[in-house]
């Protein structure tokens, strides 16, 4: 079997603000400390990235920072996602201008295209860009779910080389490592289904929990990659009340609250996300307590 593009951990990095801009020295930082932690990849401007609240201008300047800081260390995933075929092609064109290994590109949503309307999405976006693309399929997001089937259509292309699976449907990994082929990245886009996922044949998982837990995070994978189940199983439970804890209220506020707590970075998020309840802060402290984060 072929060596995926993508396998362990890749954070969805936050993207930190102060005073209502992006907080580029604290985004510096949090990149050197994900890479300090082992993770084998950086996904910057994806949901937790606040994509949908930043501008074009933002968007640009954070995946540059990140490719730039990374500086080949470890490969940089950018998010570039639209509902518009063209802003699309306009982002991944921008990513590979800079630098990034490859572009995260989520699934149109609003529009709720046809299977045959996102088929003409991704191969449009393959067709004017040559930079290697991970599908990103959210349905409770989108409002639209990619299927298998136009998802082997997509992996003919020779660009289109994997997915980003947020659906916590673990017999989709089976069912597309046979359709799909063997060079078929698949990662998935929940932490706390990702140990059943890669059971499943998936490669690894582009992480919330990493931001805040970089050093377990990278570990966990570490196991799974190695074959060490039992060990993988062990950072699962360590870990599985900060994946649930970090969506005790509107992501990413709860992973922010977290990194604040942590005094890495300012909790403010863009509106319509506003702080984290203190039910939320609460569960996320008792959490980070079981973990051993500090």
């Amino acid at each position: 079997m072929s060596q995926p593009m993508f396998q362990g951990v890749l954070p969805a990095l936050v993207t930190p603000f102060r005073n209502g801009a992006v907080d580029e020295k604290a985004f510096e930082a949090l990149v050197e400390r994900q890479i300090a932690g082992g993770v084998h990849g950086l996904v910057p401007v994806g949901t937790t990235g606040e994509s949908a609240t930043l501008s074009h201008e933002e968007h640009h300047r954070v995946v540059e920072i990140c490719v730039k800081v990374a500086s080949g260390r470890v490969p940089v995933v950018a998010g570039a996602g639209s509902n518009s075929t063209e802003e699309a092609i306009s982002l991944v064109r921008h990513a590979k201008a800079v630098g990034a290994a490859a572009a995260l590109v989520v699934t149109p949503y609003y529009n709720r295209p046809s299977q045959e309307g996102l088929y003409a999405h991704y191969a449009a976006i393959h067709a004017a860009v040559d930079l290697p693309i991970l599908v990103y399929n959210v349905p409770a997001r989108t409002s639209v779910d990619i299927s298998n089937e136009t998802l082997t259509r997509l992996a003919a292309l020779r660009n289109i080389v994997g997915i980003k699976d947020a659906t916590s449907d673990l017999g989709r990994a089976s069912q597309q490592r046979l359709t799909c082929g063997e060079d078929w990245t698949m990662l998935s886009g929940n932490d706390d289904t990702a140990l059943g996922y890669m059971a499943h044949g998936g490669h690894g998982c582009i992480s919330v929990t990493a931001n805040v837990a970089p050093d377990a995070s990278a570990a966990f994978y570490n196991a799974v990659l190695a074959g060490d189940w039992a060990g993988a199983l062990g950072f699962q439970d360590k870990l599985i009340n900060l994946h649930k804890a970090l969506f005790a209220d509107a992501s990413p506020s709860p992973t922010k609250f977290a990194l604040a707590h942590l005094g890495l970075c300012s909790e403010e998020a863009r509106l319509p996300v506003v702080p984290c309840s203190q039910a939320a802060r609460a569960e996320v402290l008792r959490a980070l307590r079981e973990a051993g984060v500090t």
